[in-house]
């Protein structure tokens, strides 16, 4: 399956973080942190690697205003959804947070799996802008620059156009494997002269850019009629690149 999805949530209510916390969590596809003020919530935004694939966001915190928040976080470039909560349900502060820069606002008390559908729509369309974001085992996957960098070292992959597209096509079929038929179609079209000896060579290439061991790829996995991406593995520390190995697609 596809990497737990980072999110942030900043409220005051202690019980309320909890029990959002635990339902969004619920089936492993959310991981939560969460943030009791507004300070805390920059704390954690603002740390070293830090990254978050939405913020939901009170509006009415100790220690200042959420749309105030909002908007400076877009001021600096953060670009992940933003979604507002409120207590409030006055059209002028609904219009006021949304043109903070937050992508929704919802009013309490909500329906939990109303919340969800809105919040994975908003992810939805942020998977498919320039800013998307990505975790793949040790790297973290930037589409709109081409490149995997790993978290924790200053390794930097550059990926081709075609690379890319692959590796964005696999990471949103979460735990489905995918055909090379499929594979081909969504990054080459449909062309006759293109064949599966062409998608073959450029996974090859994509393991050796990616893969910490090529004779035991755990990333990039060939299944029965096609390929599987696990973004998620137990994975050893990357040797040197001298120290790999050779595999077939």
């Amino acid at each position: 399956m596809a990497s737990e999805r980072p999110i942030l949530i900043v409220d005051d209510d202690s019980n309320f973080r909890s029990m959002l916390k635990a339902h969004l969590e619920l089936d492993g596809q959310f991981a939560a942190a969460t943030a009791g003020s507004l300070m805390e919530a920059a704390e954690k935004l603002w740390a070293r690697d830090a990254r978050y694939d939405t913020v939901i966001l009170d509006v009415a915190l100790p220690d200042g205003n959420g749309c105030d928040f909002c908007a400076r976080l877009r001021q600096e470039g953060q670009k992940m959804p933003i979604i507002l909560l409120t207590g409030v349900t006055g059209e002028e502060d609904m219009v006021r947070g949304l043109d903070s820069g937050a992508n929704d606002y919802i009013v309490k008390p909500f329906r939990i799996a109303e919340f969800q559908a809105r919040m994975r729509a908003q992810l939805r369309v942020y998977e498919n802008s320039d800013h998307a974001v990505f975790t793949i085992g040790p790297y973290t996957f930037r589409p709109a620059a081409k490149l995997l960098q790993e978290r924790t070292g200053l390794r930097r992959v550059r990926l081709t156009d075609k690379e890319t597209a692959i590796l964005k096509f696999l990471y949103r079929a979460g735990a489905e494997t995918v055909s090379r038929r499929d594979l081909l179609n969504e990054v080459w079209g449909y062309r006759a002269t293109v064949t599966t000896h062409t998608l073959e060579t450029h996974i090859y290439r994509l393991r050796q850019k990616m893969e910490p061991d090529l004779g035991n790829a755990r990333l990039l996995l060939t299944e029965r009629g096609g390929y599987r991406l696990q973004p998620n593995p137990v994975l050893d520390a990357v040797p040197p690149s001298g120290h790999r190995t050779a595999a077939g697609t």
